[in-house]
């Protein structure tokens, strides 16, 4: 009679990302973020977080997205550097930096000539949320909200999707003030549609990011 064996390795054994890994993620997680922000503006949407504070912002003032997404997420590096340690903040603020660049630069390469809003709502927001979760899952995020999600999860146990899709849909709604409803429905469903990716895909247990 055969004894089953056991495995010698245990699951919750993690791996330590390299800087080369961290690196092409952080880069990858940005560049598709950007697309699903050229999604959001090609279709005048918003999203939540501090880039739907710096959407509004562009859209109330012309000032580009990328200038004002990177001055709104000065104060919360503080948070980041207190909770979530000085690797997470240094690669967050690479992040923020980039994907300011990135959006400032993309018109010259990338252009829609029709684009149906609930398509770039949908389209967009799975997009985002696949951009962001290749950030989370190597303790980066954009700053903002994503900062306290995370800093929320790893304290409480509090799924990081969950708790950034409550926020964002209160910041989206806020915007009935100077968007009309339609397109703010829209935003409400690309919201969900990003935060479904994350709160599905990265929760306590089932990835350990290190």
């Amino acid at each position: 009679m055969t004894t089953p064996t056991t495995p010698t390795t245990s699951m919750a054994q993690t791996t330590a990302h390299s800087p080369t890994e961290d690196a092409v993620a952080v880069f990858t997680g940005v560049l598709l973020i950007s697309v699903g922000v050229a999604f959001y503006t090609s279709a005048g949407l918003l999203t939540g977080g501090t880039a739907g504070l710096a959407f509004l912002l562009h859209y109330a003032t012309g000032i580009g997205f990328g200038k004002i997404f990177f001055a709104i997420n000065l104060p919360f590096y503080w948070l980041a550097l207190r909770k979530m340690g000085r690797a997470f903040t240094l690669k967050t603020f690479v992040a923020v930096l980039l994907l300011s660049v990135v959006t400032e630069l993309q018109a010259h390469f990338l252009r829609f000539a029709e684009l149906q809003p609930l398509y770039a709502a949908i389209t967009g927001g799975l997009i985002t949320g696949t951009g962001f979760l290749v950030l989370f899952r190597h303790r980066c995020s954009l700053g903002g909200v994503g900062i306290l999600a995370l800093y929320l999860q790893n304290r409480y146990g509090w799924r990081a999707g969950k708790v950034q899709m409550g926020v964002d849909c209160c910041i989206v709604l806020l915007a009935l003030w100077t968007v009309e409803p339609v397109r703010v429905a829209w935003s409400v469903a690309g919201a969900v549609a990003m935060n479904l990716v994350l709160a599905m895909n990265h929760r306590p247990g089932r990835y350990m990011a290190v």
